[in-house]
Parts: structure tokens; sequence; C-alpha cells
């Protein structure tokens, strides 16, 4: 499945036009505040990419992007934004049925077409963003600008909440 996420993933950052760097990573030290600590990258550099579901019939998806020093607000604005009652995290294994990508580094990179992306302003202040690859293997660094030449993708103000 790497192989297959990250030519997925390596493809669409091509096709955006904008600089970027992958980083390669130990998969052991995906995990943001174990990559952060062993490569000295910031933690307020660093975003997450979250696989959020509204729970209806069928359930709704969204990728949410949010820097890791912030909490997505999963229970004002993503539901909000649903049009559902209900919103919560997706479940681990939704996110690796719809993405493809492992947990640890999923990103919005490569992502089904038509599911929304939605990217808490604060991401778009910071002069670089480090974010997950796909898989467990390597981060993609880039001026998040890159990130507003996805489909589907919008800023969203207060999407989280500071930590």
């Amino acid at each position: 499945m790497s192989l297959d996420i990250d030519s997925r993933v390596q493809t669409q950052l091509d096709s955006l036009g904008l600089a970027y760097e992958l980083f390669p990573c130990d998969p052991a030290l995906a995990d943001t505040a174990n990559f952060c600590a062993a490569f000295g990258f910031k933690p307020e550099d660093s975003a997450n990419t979250i696989l959020v579901i509204g729970k209806s019939d069928p359930p709704v998806y969204a990728a949410c992007v949010v820097l890791a020093t912030s909490r997505l607000d999963v229970n004002k604005a993503v539901r909000q934004r649903l049009g559902t009652r209900k919103a919560s995290f997706a479940p681990a294994e939704d996110t690796r049925a719809i993405t493809g990508m492992e947990i640890g580094g999923v990103t919005v990179f490569g992502l089904p077409p038509g599911l929304p992306i939605w990217v808490d302003a604060r991401v778009m202040a910071r002069e670089r963003v480090v974010l997950g690859g796909g898989s467990r293997s390597f981060k993609v660094i880039a001026a998040p600008e890159i990130l507003l030449r996805l489909p589907h993708a919008e800023v969203v103000d207060d999407l989280a909440l500071s930590s």
C-alpha cells in the first residue's frame, strides 16, 4: 500500500505547481511530537490532517488541517459545517479505507476526489508547514499556500481551538 500512496501523493504534489520538499522519516518517528523532537521542527509549524465524520445516513466526511498546537473544534465548527447533529473524528478503520493512508501519516495530498478539505486559518499564517506524507515514511514541507491549490480546499476561521 505504501508505494501506491507515496506515488499518489507525489503525483498530486507535482501537479500543484508550487515548491515542496519530501522529508524522509523513520516510520517509528512519524507521530508529530516524536518527529518534531527528533528532527528539530517546531510543533507550531506542524499541521495534522484529521478525517471527520458527520453522523447521518449516509455519513458525510471531510478532511481538516489544523496546527499540532491547536485542537480541532469537532463539537461546534466541524458539526456545523457538516450540517449534522453529531460529528466526531472518523474511526481509524474508516480513515484507512477512505484515504488509503496510514494513521500518523494522513495528508490532504492524494485524497479521493470530492472530499471537502477545510484548513484552519492559523495554518495559513505560518511561513511553512510540515504535513503528513500519506505513509509514515516521509513528511511534506511546503508553504501553506499549496493547500489552496487542492480541489475542494477552503480556509475556515476558528476550525480549531487554541490548546
